[in-house]
């Protein structure tokens, strides 16, 4: 709009210099020395201005859309359907370009000073299924829809981050935050209620030509008192399966030992079903052959048994 401004100032400059070139005053001389003057003047301005204007106009019929943004047309009011991305366009010069960001925006809302969009405390407060009050940060990535641009601007306008993307935000949080109890949603269901926010929001966006990309709950603040109370229940959890794993390793070592036992049962009784009179005087002989052969000295007793002395017993005979 901008180029149709000047356009027409030029213009008007011109016709007026083109009037003042073709006027006449009064006939004495200093009028004519004017005149004169003046009608060299506006014949020098008039083609000028008109030149002028004619390269505004043609000024006004080229457009650079940069990286990241898409451009809505606008003439005399009415939004054109036709998108501008990216690039080098050339236009119709009476035409108005709205240059939107296309690009991926963050939403944040945090109870930290200077994190978000809103300076201060702006996280967002809920009421989880058991009446508790919870206080969420979270960060939402979108970006706008670069078809759905012109109707974008001409239904919500350049401010729909304010008027389209936070609403929905938090709206999403508090209509979702109802499905779960609070401890789930410290603990075991978190996950499963950061994927219902974000089937929330995808459809909330859709309808307003916006695209979400990814909802990211930063961090879920309960009161001190159920804090703790989450913190020792999740203690005597995690207690509790510690001492089931230690059971479960007591039980498998008794039944270590029960098989050892046994295997030490079974070779008693293989060795003392082995056991014969003749091993064992064998085994009486080869012992004592190596106590004479020691080179210690050594005294040997034996016991007189018939069983196991067999030739002692001949000898003494």
């Amino acid at each position: 709009m901008e180029s149709l401004f000047f356009f027409v100032f030029f213009v008007a400059l011109g016709i007026a210099a083109l009037f003042a070139r073709r006027s006449k005053f009064s006939a004495d001389a200093a009028g004519n020395i004017r005149q004169n003057a003046i009608h060299r003047a506006a014949s020098i301005a008039y083609p000028i201005f008109f030149l002028l204007a004619i390269v505004v106009l043609g000024m006004g019929s080229f457009v650079t859309i940069q990286p990241g943004e898409v451009g809505v047309q606008v003439l005399f009011g009415g939004v054109q359907s036709e998108v501008l991305s990216s690039g080098f366009h050339v236009i119709n010069p009476l035409m108005n370009v709205v240059r939107m960001d296309s690009r991926t925006q963050a939403y944040t809302m945090s109870a930290k000073t200077n994190e978000g969009q809103i300076k201060g405390d702006d996280a967002i407060q809920v009421l989880s299924q058991d009446g508790l009050t919870l206080t969420l940060e979270v960060t939402v990535q979108y970006h706008l829809s670069q078809p759905s641009a012109p109707k974008v601007y001409s239904t919500i306008g350049l401010d729909y981050v304010e008027k389209v993307v936070r609403p929905e935000i938090r709206s999403a949080l508090r209509d979702a935050a109802v499905n779960y109890l609070a401890t789930d949603l410290y603990s075991t269901k978190r996950d499963d209620y950061t994927r219902l926010v974000k089937d929330k929001l995808v459809t909330a966006f859709k309808d307003r030509g916006i695209v979400l990309e990814n909802e990211l709950l930063r961090d879920i603040l309960l009161p001190e008192k159920v804090r703790g109370a989450i913190d020792e229940k999740i203690a005597a959890e995690q207690e509790s399966q510690k001492m089931q794993y230690v059971l479960q390793r007591e039980r498998q070592e008794a039944d270590r030992k029960r098989v050892e036992a046994g295997g030490i049962s079974d070779a008693q009784k293989i060795i003392a079903g082995s056991l014969t009179n003749q091993y064992l005087q064998y085994n009486y002989i080869t012992t004592l052959k190596e106590l004479v052969n020691s080179k210690n000295s050594t005294f040997v007793i034996t016991p007189f048994d018939s069983k196991l002395t067999p030739m002692l017993n001949v000898n003494s005979k």
